[in-house]
């Protein structure tokens, strides 16, 4: 499975999911940092949304690890919705992945992983 992740979060994220040796119970877990989506500081939203498409066009996607932004988050979470892609926003990229990781391993992994976490976070 893979976590898409926003280029703030992306270190800490690695770091977190290298403590778990990039497993959650069963479930192998791989971090895929994700291009910047800031250029002197505004938000560029066209980058934004082909970070969120990116993840959407992976079938092994289960995760998209955001910061916490009010415009990002009402711009992006529509498309990974749409996906059900589970958006997990934090300032830390390793507490997004830990809760992750968290919910990978409290999930039920018979049926859809996807599907699964996306319901848990609802």
């Amino acid at each position: 499975m893979r976590a898409y992740v926003a280029a703030p979060l992306c270190e800490g994220a690695r770091r977190e999911l290298d403590r778990a040796r990039g497993r959650a119970g069963e479930v192998k877990v791989r971090a895929v940092c994700l291009p910047p989506t800031r250029v002197g500081g505004r938000l560029d939203l066209a980058a934004l949304g082909a970070n969120a498409r990116r993840a959407t066009e992976d079938s092994a996607a289960v995760a998209y690890l955001g910061e916490p932004d009010p415009v990002a988050t009402r711009f992006s979470l529509p498309i990974l919705d749409e996906a059900g892609i589970t958006l997990l926003q934090s300032s830390s990229g390793s507490g997004a992945m830990s809760q992750l990781l968290t919910a990978i391993g409290n999930s039920d992994t018979s049926s859809s992983l996807r599907e699964a976490l996306h319901e848990s976070q609802r």
